[in-house]
């Protein structure tokens, strides 16, 4: 299955070579490139790509509220080409430096990873395919950004001891906490003593359960709900 991708950068060359790079995989298909944010928008909704390679910072529109409009469910602001969450693209955001402030926004505006410009090429191809097979690109290191975000907050109300999110059994609550504690499947299936494929089925169920597109929408969701605060664990 090929994965269409369209890039959305205020630079030619970056648009250029990043095209050059992935056109060059034989499961990837760069389907166009856009040099900013509402162009961006404009091009998704009608290349209908798989993937957009979104910059942060552009002019016209930026890649977050270009990322809000493309990711967006209602029917008015995606124009139509989408009818549900799984045709809508995944995005993947793109920047020149990890000390950027975007990335909270831009995991709350929908956005499935976060990968520096200057990461080495084979970085980018793994991005791209993580992402177009419905996972969130989620380093420790954006999970410790995010959760240091959530400590400068007001602390939730948390849940009663009884009460449990989106009807979730006491096992997708556990295995939701450690998806929020930046846990990988498999460090999942290690702390709970239990196999790697069962971690995915509840982790699947999770995601289905509460409404979420993929783990970084179910890290924001665990410390906006309370359900985890930062420090525990």
């Amino acid at each position: 299955m090929t994965i269409k991708v369209i890039i959305v950068d205020d630079q030619a060359m970056v648009r250029a070579g990043f095209a050059a790079l992935l056109a060059a995989q034989s499961d990837i298909d760069v389907v166009g490139d856009a040099a900013d944010g509402r162009q961006g928008v404009a091009l998704s909704r009608s290349a209908h790509p798989d993937v957009v390679l979104m910059d942060v910072r552009m002019p016209e529109m930026d890649g977050l509220e270009a990322a809000r409009q493309i990711l967006d469910p209602s029917p008015a602001s995606r124009g139509g080409p989408y009818p549900g969450i799984a045709h809508r693209p995944k995005v993947l955001m793109l920047t020149t430096f990890d000390v950027d402030d975007y990335v909270y926004e831009a995991l709350r505006a929908g956005a499935s990873g976060f990968l520096l410009k200057d990461a080495p090429p084979a970085d980018l191809i793994s991005a791209v395919r993580v992402v177009a097979a419905g996972e969130a690109l989620l380093a420790p290191s954006v999970t410790r950004r995010l959760i240091a975000d959530f400590a400068k907050r007001p602390a939730p109300r948390r849940r009663s001891g009884t009460a449990r999110p989106g009807g979730l059994t006491p096992r997708e609550t556990e295995v939701l906490e450690l998806i929020a504690r930046g846990l990988s499947n498999q460090e999942i299936a290690d702390r709970l003593i239990l196999a790697e494929q069962t971690v995915k089925t509840h982790v699947g169920r999770v995601l289905a359960k509460l409404n979420l597109r993929d783990r970084a929408q179910a890290v924001i969701f665990a410390y906006e709900s309370g359900l985890v605060t930062p420090g525990e664990g």
